[in-house]
């Protein structure tokens, strides 16, 4: 059971990101290679449209700074305009106006998403030099997400997990922030002294049910499920609710949240040359066609990825319940908890990784090591979409694509080593350089990634992996200043 929300799609705002810094300008930035390059693209809740090559998903808005409690999620479409490349258009839904503030936070989330910033130009560059294919396939910046905590998380349900488990994970983590927003939808919250319902609320038990299994066979400590529970802010609000609301009648105020379905992406007029768009620090309201108001009208939607507050005062077994986390559920709780608190600073840890080096690497690591659940492969994710590529998180994945593309049989005791040695020369991009050749590689086996259906992004699995199909990927070519180790 999916709990979903309409979307204003009657008023929007346009603002403009340039593709252009101080170091000169991004010519070569190309939105679809910039997204589509990493499998989080294809989590929850971004979306990708390969027909209007538009990234859609919720954004936070920064309120002032008094009111950290109440960030407004509203849903952003993200697209590069084909008569105008030089810039991404970000179509904001919901909103008659933006304050500066908001525009600049909406702003550094789409350029961290698709890395856009003066240093990670210049290591796009410096890899290309160093990797004529990476040139040659315009590939050079990994997609990530636009908190660190985002990425954390997604990158803790990476591990020991098929990769359709995963996407499922955290499709339910969005599902759940969805409805710790909107009472109307939390009809699923029990009242632990009332299983039955809450306050006119109808309990409907089998949402708990888990998409998948709550404990993978022989990885995971087996828990026995407690009672269900949430945080007591929520169960204080959701007390006060008389009634069942309905989304869409008068008065009900609607979060914009996270978008399912591709005819509107492919209906949507966000480059009509009405379109009013405005410079960054400015805004301006777009006026859609009347004619477009009934295919805008009744768009549902799901939630945006919860954030550290909206976790932390969870039940641990309710959250492994609710999202199917298994042993999971308590790490993100106390990720969360330690970002609430204060004892995990993300933004002193993201302002010592603006310019990653070799030096600092091993400390950055230590120190994400001390937090729960962050072992050797997780780590050495979260400081890849930190920036830092000269290391390559290694796991069965990892083993599997050196035994078919350079047939080496690896284990995970010297599969570190191994890697090494092949991708040693691209250095200090040993990850992209890697990256390059598995992205590669999983093109060629299931075609395109950029316009894959998105009900098909579980089937890229190790077991699909082995299937034999037409022509076999290439090690990547190396170009005579390689030769030369220049």
């Amino acid at each position: 059971m999916q709990h979903r929300q309409e979307i204003d799609r009657h008023r929007s705002v346009v603002v403009e990101l340039p593709l252009e810094d101080g170091d000169g300008d991004c010519a070569t930035f190309d939105l679809e290679k910039a997204v589509c390059s990493h499998g989080l693209f294809m989590m929850a809740p971004n979306r990708w449209d390969s027909l209007s090559k538009t990234l859609e998903r919720p954004l936070r808005l920064s309120e002032n700074i008094n009111d950290d409690d109440h960030e407004q999620s509203v849903l952003v479409q993200i697209t590069q305009p084909s008569d105008s490349p030089h810039s991404l258009l970000l179509r904001v839904f919901g909103t008659d106006s933006l304050s500066t503030i908001q525009q600049r936070s909406l702003l550094g989330q789409v350029r961290r998403m698709v890395r856009l910033s003066v240093e990670e130009n210049k290591r796009v560059k410096q890899f290309q030099e160093i990797c004529g294919e990476a040139n040659e396939r315009g590939f050079g910046r990994v997609f990530r997400s636009p908190t660190l905590f985002e990425d954390m998380v997604k990158c803790m349900l990476l591990c020991n997990c098929q990769w359709s488990r995963t996407l499922s994970m955290v499709e339910a983590l969005c599902e759940l922030q969805l409805e710790l927003n909107c009472p109307s939808l939390a009809a699923s919250f029990p009242d632990p002294d009332n299983q039955n319902q809450l306050k006119g609320i109808t309990f409907k038990s089998e949402h708990f049910t888990p998409r998948t299994p709550a404990t993978p066979a022989g990885k995971e400590s087996r828990k026995r499920a407690g009672a269900y529970g949430c945080s007591r802010k929520l169960l204080e609000r959701l007390t006060e609710v008389e009634e069942i609301i309905d989304i869409g009648k008068p008065g009900v105020t609607v979060t914009p949240a996270f978008s399912v379905g591709e005819e509107v992406l492919k209906k949507s007029n966000l480059c009509r040359d009405t379109t009013e768009v405005c410079d960054v620090g400015t805004s301006a309201p777009f006026n859609p066609d009347p004619s477009e108001d009934r295919k805008l009208s009744s768009f549902n939607q799901l939630g945006n990825f919860p954030s550290p507050k909206e976790l932390a005062s969870l039940d641990e077994s309710f959250l492994a319940k609710r999202c199917g986390l298994g042993y999971r559920a308590g790490r993100i709780i106390k990720l969360a908890k330690g970002i609430v608190e204060g004892s995990i600073q993300l933004k002193e840890l993201e302002e010592a990784c603006s310019n990653p080096s070799l030096a600092n690497y091993d400390k950055m690591a230590e120190q994400l090591r001390e937090i729960d659940g962050f072992g050797r492969f997780t780590c050495a994710n979260v400081l890849m979409c930190l920036g830092y590529y000269h290391v390559i998180p290694t796991d069965s994945e990892t083993i599997r694509h050196l035994k078919q593309v350079h047939a080496r049989t690896s284990t995970i005791q010297n599969v570190q080593r191994d890697v090494e040695n092949i991708y040693g020369k691209y250095a200090p991009f040993q990850f992209l350089a890697y990256w390059l050749e598995v992205w590669h590689f999983y093109e060629e086996r299931f075609g395109k990634l950029s316009e894959m259906p998105h009900s098909e992004y579980k089937l890229i699995t190790a077991a699909n992996m082995r299937r034999k199909r037409k022509g076999k990927c290439k090690k990547l070519k190396i170009t005579s200043t390689e030769k030369l180790g220049v």
